[in-house]
């Protein structure tokens, strides 16, 4: 049992900058996928990036490539998500995530692999 908590959203322009942050308790003695997902009203809940909290590899949403960096803090029990050049279409609730084992690499960015998740953090871009 892993429990999540994201913290870090708020309002923020085009082209700007947000650090999200999630910290975990429980059971942070095993490795785990960790991942951001995010939804926007009306949308289907979307991978953004995921990692693997006993190495580093890294699978990233094409949307975000380039722009978001997930990373982690293991002493901490720490998730981040740093965002930069934020657009508008960035706009979403942005939720953390945690799954034991993802076997299929292909699903570690899908939401329906995951069953920890936190309560979100809204993030707004917007000008």
């Amino acid at each position: 049992q892993v429990q999540l908590v994201e913290s870090g959203g708020g309002s923020v322009q085009p082209g700007g900058s947000l650090r999200l942050s999630c910290a975990a308790s429980g059971d942070t003695y095993s490795n785990y996928w960790m991942g951001w997902f995010r939804q926007a009203p009306g949308k289907e809940r979307e991978g953004v990036a995921a990692i693997w909290t006993g190495g580093s590899y890294t699978p990233y949403a094409d949307s975000v490539k380039g722009r978001f960096t997930i990373s982690q803090d293991k002493a901490k029990n720490m998730l981040y998500l740093q965002m930069n050049s934020l657009k508008p279409e960035d706009t979403a609730m942005y939720y953390c995530a945690a799954e034991p084992w993802i076997p299929v690499s292909n699903k570690r960015l899908s939401a329906s692999s995951y069953n920890y998740w936190g309560q979100g953090t809204q993030v707004t871009v917007s000008s």
